[in-house]
């Protein structure tokens, strides 16, 4: 989009003019900018066979740095290798410090310049090339609106341009211009590539003037070209190869071009000339709401910012989106469109709110060249295919008639076909299946889709050759076509779909009539329906403006329209054009006789703190201003005539709100009857039941949001009450409390006062100021919930306290108690609400079983056993045996406790771990013994039939399991490992004769020890302790093993045999004499049995030695026995580990 070319007269000494050869500008920028920019400038004078350069300065960079500097000198060292027989044609430059040139002739080169050394030549080779080709390419500095777009432009004078991603690109796009090409030129964020040339008219449109010549017109018509003249044109291209505009430059011939900085202007040296254009970039962005969503890149990232702007609140959410293709918006949500990243052609629909928070997405394989969105639909359209996809916003609309219509429509439905398939295809098949059957059918479609428009009713594509098909909507079902007389560049329905607004590829807008059934009847003639009251459907209005690049219709009146012309904004109420604005920003939003527009421009220069007061500007309309000064200057009748002959719904509210003012309730109500206000209508029959005039206009202050001075009217006619009761409808409790507590209204109005401050402040979560208004206000249930966010427990606590028995707040406090786990607080709330199943279920998820049991049994609740064995059931299932180990624990079931954990035991001891074996062994005795106090104390607080009960169960697994004597044997797994682990450590510790007294004693434990560990250890002490006998039985026991393995018992016999042909099985002589305790027999110190009377003598946990007649004690926990003389060394005992000889 253009404005004005503005022509500079250049000239040399004595104002003669001379032809310009080449244009670039002068950019001034910071130091530390200069560096991110390839700067180059020379003066040429162009010779018939080559370029001689008069001042030639060159630096080169890369990636933002200096690399490289060519002196003078070796600058013209490169030039002059290059100046015979060919000429320099075109320079410029790559990355790594590599340039690019051509000669003449053509050949394109690649030099690599190393230092002072002499270039050397890469050739590229291009296809129909022509003589004096141009390069171009875009350095990055201002990052790439895609990853993968073309950076390198190549053309030729045939008119024809190459874009290549680098200089060695296999897949080039070609683009046809149609221009004898001159120059060409990135702006400087490489979204825009500028061509430049002349262009000549078709072979159709010369044969035609040939013809007309013939028939003897000497001269051909004035609206059509001359065959034998050239017309200088720029073309404007994406980095795609897509066309967007062209501009048409007098002169004789364009000579070069340059792009300004910011690239909004572009400037054209025509023959003595200097033309400024100016630029109107095609940004990505929307507007819907009050939300403004743009796009921007970083050069130091490949993903798009996209930023979704609250212009009222300034508010900003930032998202990174990968490969973004386009935005749209409308109604509630924008579309966002992205290409996927896996390479499959496909792309993605994200809708999204006002926050960029996704809502919906639908997957397209069509190329979305065009996107178009109403408040409903999106469609896109590449050259061949149209998709339409039929969302459902998340959001709701005031409007019922907008609901009750989106109450109809299927949610997510959508359709794909091909232009030239008039038929449309079945929405059922997928995209594949269409596009398949329409490339076999239709092919690739001679006359290329160039854009669309929607509306509520209907889907307009325009074609390049001018031709407009439109679709009912919903069915999106053909309806007809209609002929334009250019390429349509950009269209727009008005808010009843009856107009299209239409501007071309060179900027020209004019009308056509899309619905000739509602024109309006007696319109004036500056209506546009009045000029289309007989006209078929798809006439041409007979209207017309140049050079425009934007327009937006009215959301609320279908004759009203703005439109952007070159820098000046115009607002149209049909053909009456008001004043020009001078503007230059994008229009975003018309309605209400407001125009919104935005300033893209500057904000792309500061895309990351845009400030809203300079960038959001709004402009009413003549009418909106006239109607304002009519009503200041002049009586309301003149003022309602005027709206008469203009009507509009923000005239007839200005005029309701005038009427107000002055307390004419007649013509207020007839203006509000006349913009269709219901709710300005009942307000004026309310302030007619009003006696006092003080409280309508009190009433009519607070209407126009002036409360302080309807607060002041009715305290000066002495109604506080009417004061308070407006705070009240205002929401403004904190003056509701100042008025109540200087005098007014009762405790009952205070106490909601505080609730609602206090809810003011929980929804801003400021919980500790809420909490205070709340404990005023005596609502314990909201300020049980701010303890619970604040953590405070002990207020928490101290509302149960406060509440009465029974209070159903209780079980929501006990419930806030279990969620953190105090338990103790949670049994207490619920047993005050009287809840007691809630309690016991509290103390089971908890796991605080023993409360629970005891719970259970207090008030005869049976269920908690059954499920006691299910979750230990459960957990034994899940491999935590530790955990049923704890549960039992918790729940004073200690027998079941203690059995499962004699077995956790016996499995540690057969994988060896004798150390945890034990541990296991003695916490299970420990449990046994703890089953046992409470059996006593059972017995002796006289509850025999809890004693009894126990008892009997126990009783009873006993014969289940045939163990009838569980508790007398409850300490032998321990003592087993004990004295295990004892004789281990006195063998390595060098006692081998304690070792082996300790080791005899493992045989009485054969039903728990392995019995290959212990006639092993045995036959290693008595080994080491020269007690030969009873190594020679140790080993007999060793070859006799059951189910052991024939490997091993040999190799027990060699190592016996071994032994015994070098020793006699045979002990030595005990040099003391011992005596049995009880039939004072002469028994050997080791023996663990009198084989005279058969008395057996326990050991000392401490020595392992037998004891046989010396003082002992006996540890208070564990009821075993050790020499006095042995504890003085220690104060635990060490099979128990607990402190049990420390008194004595």
């Amino acid at each position: 989009n253009f404005g004005a070319n503005v022509p500079v007269r250049g000239g040399a000494g004595g104002g003669q003019a001379v032809e310009s050869v080449g244009i670039d500008w002068c950019v001034r920028r910071p130091a530390h900018l200069l560096s991110s920019r390839f700067c180059k400038f020379w003066v040429t004078q162009q010779t018939p066979h080559r370029l001689v350069p008069r001042v030639f300065a060159l630096q080169g960079f890369c990636h933002g740095k200096p690399q490289l500097g060519l002196s003078h000198t070796s600058a013209l060292h490169v030039l002059a290798t290059l100046q015979t027989p060919t000429r320099l044609a075109c320079l410029s430059h790559t990355y790594a410090c590599k340039f690019l040139f051509t000669t003449h002739p053509n050949p394109i080169m690649l030099c690599k310049f190393c230092s002072h050394r002499t270039p050397t030549p890469l050739f590229l080779t291009l296809h129909n090339t022509n003589p004096s080709p141009r390069l171009c390419r875009y350095d990055g500095s201002q990052g790439y609106v895609d990853p993968n777009a073309p950076s390198l432009a190549v053309a030729f004078s045939n008119g024809r341009i190459q874009l290549m991603r680098n200089e060695v690109d296999e897949k080039a796009l070609i683009i046809e211009t149609g221009l004898r090409i001159s120059r060409i030129k990135w702006n400087c964020a490489g979204t825009v590539l500028a061509v430049s040339g002349a262009s000549l008219p078709t072979e159709a449109e010369r044969k035609a003037l040939e013809a007309r010549q013939r028939d003897g017109e000497d001269k051909p018509d004035g609206d059509q070209p001359d065959p034998d003249k050239e017309s200088n044109a720029v073309q404007f291209y994406t980095p795609f190869g897509r066309h967007l505009r062209s501009l048409k430059v007098p002169g004789t011939g364009i000579n070069g071009l340059s792009w300004e900085g910011s690239g909004l202007r572009i400037a054209l040296a025509v023959d003595s000339f200097i033309y400024f254009a100016n630029i109107r970039p095609d940004y990505k962005w929307g507007y819907f709401g009050k939300t403004l969503v743009y796009a921007y890149t970083k050069p130091e990232r490949s993903e798009h910012c996209v930023v979704f702007w609250e212009t009222k609140t300034d508010e900003r959410h930032v998202k990174y989106v990968k490969k973004l293709v386009a935005i749209r918006a409308a109604g509630d949500n924008c579309c966002l469109v992205t290409k996927t990243e896996d390479g499959s052609d496909q792309w993605i629909l994200i809708l999204c709110n006002a926050i960029g928070t996704p809502i919906d997405s639908k997957y397209t394989e069509v190329e979305p060249i065009n996107l178009s969105m109403t408040g409903h639909h999106v469609v896109v359209a590449s050259e061949d295919y149209v998709y339409v996809w039929q969302y459902r916003s998340m959001l709701t609309s005031a409007d019922p008639k907008v609901m009750a219509g989106a109450s109809l429509r299927k949610d997510g439905k959508d359709k794909m076909f091909h232009i030239d398939d008039l038929g449309i295809q079945d929405p059922k098949q997928s995209d594949k299946n269409v596009a398949k059957r329409a490339k076999e059918q239709y092919g690739l479609t001679t006359d290329p889709i160039c854009c669309t428009a929607l509306s509520a009713r209907y889907l307009v594509v325009g074609r390049e050759s001018g031709n407009v098909h439109r679709y009912v909507l919903p069915e999106i079902k053909y309806d007809c076509k209609f002929a334009l007389k250019s390429r349509p560049q950009q269209m727009a329905f008005n808010c009843d779909s009856t107009r299209i607004a239409v501007i071309d590829a060179n900027g020209v807008l004019n009308f056509l009539d899309a619905d000739t059934k509602q024109y309006v009847k007696n319109a004036p003639v500056s209506t546009l329906a009045s000029l289309f009251s007989n006209a078929p459907v798809g006439a041409h209005l007979p209207f017309e403006r140049k050079d425009v690049w934007d327009m937006k219709w009215s959301d609320d009146n279908p004759n009203l329209f703005s439109m952007m012309e070159k820098t000046r904004m115009y607002i149209f109420r049909g053909l009456d054009v008001e004043e020009p604005i001078p503007s230059s920003g994008y229009i975003c939003q018309f309605n209400n006789l407001k125009v919104k527009s935005v300033m893209l421009d500057e904000i792309m220069q500061n895309p990351e703190h845009p400030n809203i007061k300079e960038m959001v500007l709004r402009f009413e309309t003549k009418s909106l201003r006239d109607t304002r000064e009519l009503l200041q200057s002049v009586g309301l009748k003149e003022a309602f005539q005027f709206i008469s002959d203009n009507p509009h719904n923000r005239l007839w509210r200005l005029m309701a709100e005038a009427a107000l003012e002055r307390l004419d309730f007649i013509t207020a109500e007839k203006a509000f009857v006349r913009g269709a206000d219901y709710q300005g209508i009942q307000f004026v029959k309310r302030l007619k039941v009003l006696d006092d005039k003080l409280k309508q206009k009190a009433e009519v202050a607070a209407y126009f949001k002036n409360f302080d001075q309807a607060e002041n009217i009715y305290r000066d006619i002495d109604r506080k009450d009417l004061a308070i009761d407006l705070r009240m409808r205002l929401g403004d409790w904190f003056r509701v409390v100042q008025l109540l507590q200087s005098g007014g209204g009762d405790d009952h109005l205070l106490g909601k006062a505080w609730n609602n401050i206090g809810d003011y402040y929980a929804e801003r979560y400021k919980w500790a100021s809420a909490v205070q208004y709340y404990a005023q206000a005596k609502n314990y249930e909201r300020l049980a919930h701010c303890y619970y966010v604040l953590e405070d427990y002990n207020g928490l606590e101290d509302l149960i306290h406060t509440l009465s028995e029974g209070d159903p707040l209780l079980i929501s406090i006990g419930q806030k108690f279990a969620t953190v786990g105090m338990s103790d607080h949670a049994v207490r709330a619920f047993l005050k609400a009287g809840d007691i199943k809630a309690a016991i279920d509290c103390c089971i998820t908890l796991n605080q079983w023993d409360v629970g049991v005891k719970l259970a049994g207090s008030n005869e609740f049976a269920q908690v056993e059954t499920l006691l064995t299910k979750y230990a059931q459960h957990l034994l299932e899940k491999q935590k045996p530790l955990h049923a180990v704890e549960l039992y624990r918790k729940s004073n079931h200690h027998i079941d406790a203690a059995k499962l954990l004699f077995k956790l035991g016996k499995e540690s001891g057969v994988k060896g771990k004798f150390d945890r074996a034990k541990k296991l062994y003695v916490i299970g005795a420990l449990e046994v013994e703890k089953y046992r106090k409470q059996v006593l104390d059972a017995k002796r607080d006289g509850k025999k039939t809890v004693g009894r009960q126990v008892l009997d169960g126990l009783m009873s697994d006993d014969a289940t399991t045939g163990t009838t004597n569980f508790m007398d044997k409850s300490w032998r797994g321990a003592e087993a490992f004990h004295f295990l682990l004892l004789a281990q450590r006195q063998l390595f510790e060098g006692y081998v004769d304690a070792a082996t007294k300790t080791a005899l004693r493992l045989t009485e434990y054969e039903d728990i020890l392995e019995v290959r560990d212990i006639f092993s250890l045995i036959a290693l002490c008595a080994y080491f302790n020269k007690y030969f006998g009873q190594c020679s039985r140790a080993f007999i026991k060793l070859e006799t093993l059951e189910g052991a393995e024939p490997t091993m018992l040999e190799n027990y016999q060699n190592l016996a045999l071994s032994i015994f042909t070098k020793y006699p099985p045979v002990d030595p002589i005990a040099k003391k004499k011992v005596q049995c305790p009880e039939c004072r027999a002469e028994i050997k110190d080791w023996s663990t049995q009198c084989n005279e009377c058969g008395a057996k003598f326990p050991a000392c946990v401490i020595s392992g030695r037998p004891l046989l007649g010396e003082r002992t004690v006996q540890c208070r926990v564990c009821r075993h026995l050790a020499y006095e003389q042995e504890a003085h060394t220690i104060n635990y005992c060490p099979l128990c580990h607990h402190y049990a000889f420390s008194d004595r």
